[in-house]
């Protein structure tokens, strides 16, 4: 089969190398959508993940796709089933899975492989994370479902009601997403980003108002002036920079919420001011990965038609194009998600 084998540091190779062969208990699936992410731009840049992938290996994690090959000890899965596979599982025995606290468990599995022809799935994500897709829902719709369930965990997390005001920060597509759902819940919305194509995204995704950070001189400021009660109610931070989580954090007004949603590089710190977190009450949380509950919703809520795959994919390339899509991602050309088509 085709498959996008990285080896190092921005080292893609698309070649030919074997169709996966299946343990008793797993799945092969053919690929009809792959997306392209963030993630998976951080890990081509660095050469690696340390948790999620060691090359040589494929990668690529969100994706939707038909049943080719089921193993013998599988069951309620079919050969010919439109499916979506969640990148992870959990082992459902630790002390983190026991506590509802799934995405953090002691033997997380991740599975990558997405940018390929087929992928095999391991049987722990065939029995907790290996949905079928309703049949009104196209493949490209359905590979957004793992992104969806991390953010509609992270927004969850922040306790956001009806009428608040959020400000988020980070106009990609994560960011957009969290848009769209803050607005379902009836919250007002301040988006905060760099490119004006987001920016007029944001506005198209339900965005109340739009600051742009390359023409406000001090963001933090702007953000409280349009919030009309001296800050938001909860502000979530979907870029991954010490900046950003700074901003994020002064955006809140007193008894307010902050989502460190986007993941800082390794060894990054932050300045906060512990004063104004003491006797301002402000709660700091930060959210990472998503759990099979979330992976249910996300399902539910793409099947619903609240989320759109026409929101936030940007184009359409062969598996063979992938190479230069990624070195063209790296010089951050504001496209937003690319739908790989094996």
């Amino acid at each position: 089969m085709t498959a996008a084998v990285l080896y190092g540091k921005e080292d893609l190779k698309v070649e030919q190398v074997p169709v996966p062969t299946l343990s008793p208990d797993e799945v092969l699936i053919r690929i009809k959508a792959a997306l392209t992410c963030g993630t998976d731009l951080k890990v081509y840049r660095q050469g690696y993940h340390a948790r999620m992938i060691k090359p040589p290996a494929i990668f690529g994690h969100e994706l939707a796709g038909v049943v080719e090959e089921v193993g013998p000890e599988v069951r309620n899965i079919r050969t010919g089933m439109r499916v979506v596979a969640a990148n992870s599982a959990p082992c459902g025995e630790c002390r983190y899975c026991l506590r509802d606290r799934a995405n953090l468990c002691d033997r997380l599995l991740f599975n990558n492989g997405a940018y390929a022809e087929y992928i095999r799935i391991p049987g722990p994500i065939v029995r907790q994370n290996l949905l079928e897709i309703p049949d009104h829902i196209d493949f490209v719709d359905a590979a957004l479902v793992e992104p969806l369930a991390c953010v509609l965990r992270g927004l969850e997390e922040t306790g956001l009601q009806r009428n608040d005001v959020v400000a988020i920060i980070g106009m990609g597509p994560v960011g957009l997403m969290f848009i769209r759902l803050a607005k379902l819940k009836g919250a007002r919305v301040i988006a905060v980003g760099k490119r004006h194509s987001q920016l007029v995204a944001a506005q198209r995704m339900g965005a109340d108002e739009v600051v742009d950070a390359t023409l406000t001189e001090d963001v933090v400021a702007e953000v409280r002036k349009l919030t009309r009660n001296g800050g938001a109610d909860v502000a979530v931070e979907a870029v991954g920079t010490p900046q950003t989580w700074e901003w994020a954090a002064n955006m809140v007004h007193r008894g307010g919420t902050v989502n460190f949603f986007g993941g800082c590089p390794s060894g990054s710190t932050v300045q906060l001011d512990t004063s104004l977190l003491h006797y301002s009450e402000i709660t700091l949380k930060a959210s990472f990965h998503h759990t099979p509950k979330y992976i249910r919703k996300a399902l539910e809520s793409i099947s619903r038609g609240e989320i759109h795959s026409r929101d936030f994919i940007t184009g359409e390339a062969p598996l063979s194009g992938l190479p230069e899509l990624l070195r063209h991602m790296v010089n951050r050309n504001g496209d937003l998600k690319t739908a790989i088509l094996p």
